[in-house]
Order: C-alpha cells, then structure tokens, then sequence
C-alpha cells in the first residue's frame, strides 16, 4: 500500500472524555485515563474534542487539558488535540498554543453553525495549515457542523503542505473512498462502526469513541483489519458493533460513554450542560449491553 501523508498516525486514536467533578475538571481522573489509553497500547490520544465536550470547556481549560495530556503522555503515544472553532481566529490561537505545548498534530473540526462555503473550508483550513509546523487533520462530520466537507475541496486541501489526515465522519463509504482515490491523504475513520469498512478501502485506522472503555479490542481490530486477517476482524467488528451500536445510540455522545464509564468505576459521569444523564431506562440498557460484551458494569444510580 503506498504510504500517505498522515500514516505515522495510523492505529487507534481515542477521543478522550474530559473528566468533570463537582462542576470542574477533574484532573487526577484525566491522569489515569490517559495512563489507562497508554497501557492498552494506543498510538494517539486526541483531548478536547467532541467526546471532550470540548464546547463546554472554557479557554483556560481548553488549553489546560491539552496541556496536560502532552505533559502526562510524555512522548509515549502522540496527542492530537482538538483545537478546532466556527472562528478562524480562535481556531489559529488554540492550534499555536497547542503547538507551543507539544502536541504531535491538530484535529480542526469543520467550521459549525455558520455553514461557510466550500472556499471558506478551503481557507479557513488552509490559514490554520500554514500557522503552525505540526499535522493538521481536517475532520469532516456534517451531522454535527450542518455541513460537508465536499471531495473536491479536501482533493485542493491535499495540496497544502501540513495537511495530512481527514478524520471521515460523513458516515458514507462513498466519500471515504473518494477522498482515498483522489488524495494521498491518511483517512481515519471517525465511526467506531465503520473502522473495518473504511480500512478495507484504504483508511488506516480510527479516532474511536468506544476506545475509552474497549482500546485493546479496538487495537486488535484495527491491526487485523490493516493485516488482511478478515475472518478475525470480521469477528471483532461485529462484537464491537453490537456493544457500540447498543451503547452509543442511547443518546448524543458522550453521554453514554461516560455513564459506561462510570459504571466501570473509571469516571465520575458528570456532564455539563446541556449534556444531561441518561435516564433510568437508559442506564438499565447500557448495563445490559456492558454485561453482555463480558464487562462487569456496577449499577449506578
């Protein structure tokens, strides 16, 4: 397979939870989270995204738990950290400061709520790109931002020197395959669900949500599918996508991730607002699911 531009981060990347307690950010539990991802053998850590709640950190936190992932992984797997905006300014000022911390690469989130054309991605990408001298991954899931990140416009994006990953959320084959024809750049999926399809046409991995709790059954996923192993990652995938399937469609993430969390006795749950808890009913479905996949959850009320 030839080499694409991003594949140094090929492997598992799990978008980590941002630990609340008591309405701040918990940063003992960051700390054996990001020991915990580090064990299991992941290659990189992405804080303050999405999964993160990334919209309800402020700038002084923001920047604080990527700094302190940097400083806690210590070079033992690269961190990606989300550093995107709807603002091209605050984009810039969050991706340098990252930078100037350490981190290995940045994930920019297409700009949200203020759908810009495909010149404005093209710009606003590039503007961050050409700011900073570390990898910029461009992460495209229009089910969130209100928009797609059309092929053609990341084909020109390829061109740009620092952009080298698309994390591929679209939820269409179709487009991964596009942006894999028409670019030399890494594709890592961004759908735990899709990790096996997008693989078997040439992505190299993913940027996991479920990775937070199952890393080492998403690592062996990943390495099965990239080694051509079908009928073993044919068996993961299908594991993987009943408890993913069952446990991520309770509600938006990362509500669910962090009550499996939770129950597993490695977060506290809390959310901010307007993250709510699930409800009872919820709780009662993803135990089930959690038990069945064979992790022992605890009831939590």
């Amino acid at each position: 397979m030839t080499t694409r531009k991003g594949s140094d981060f090929a492997g598992l990347s799990v978008a980590i939870v941002t630990p609340f307690r008591d309405g701040e950010v918990d940063y003992g539990r960051l700390r054996e989270q990001v020991e915990f991802q580090i064990a299991a053998g992941i290659t990189c850590l992405v804080p303050a995204g999405t999964t993160g709640e990334s919209p309800t950190l402020s700038h002084d936190e923001h920047e604080k738990v990527i700094g302190e992932v940097i400083q806690i992984a210590a070079g033992r797997c690269k961190v990606m950290a989300g550093t995107g905006s709807n603002s091209t300014a605050e984009a810039l000022r969050l991706t340098k400061r990252a930078a100037a911390e350490g981190a290995d690469a940045t994930l920019q989130v297409a700009p949200y709520y203020n759908k810009p054309t495909q010149e404005g991605f093209y710009q606003h990408f590039k503007a961050v790109a050409e700011a900073v001298d570390i990898p910029v991954c461009v992460y495209n899931i229009p089910g969130r931002t209100g928009k797609n990140i059309e092929v053609d416009t990341i084909a020109r994006l390829s061109d740009v020197p620092g952009i080298t990953m698309v994390k591929e959320a679209t939820g269409s084959l179709d487009q991964c395959t596009a942006v894999l024809g028409s670019t030399d750049l890494t594709v890592l999926s961004g759908d735990d669900s899709l990790t096996l399809p997008m693989i078997s046409v040439g992505a190299e991995g993913v940027i996991s949500v479920a990775g937070n709790i199952v890393p080492g059954e998403m690592i062996e996923l990943v390495q099965a599918a990239v080694a051509g192993d079908l009928a073993t990652a044919q068996r993961l995938h299908h594991r993987l996508y009943s408890l993913c399937s069952n446990m991520l469609g309770l509600a938006t993430n990362p509500i669910p991730v962090k009550a499996a969390m939770a129950m597993l006795g490695r977060d506290s749950g809390e959310l901010r607002l307007p993250m709510t808890p699930l409800d009872d009913a919820g709780k009662e479905k993803l135990a089930a699911t959690l038990n069945a996949f064979g992790i022992s959850a605890a009831a939590v009320s």
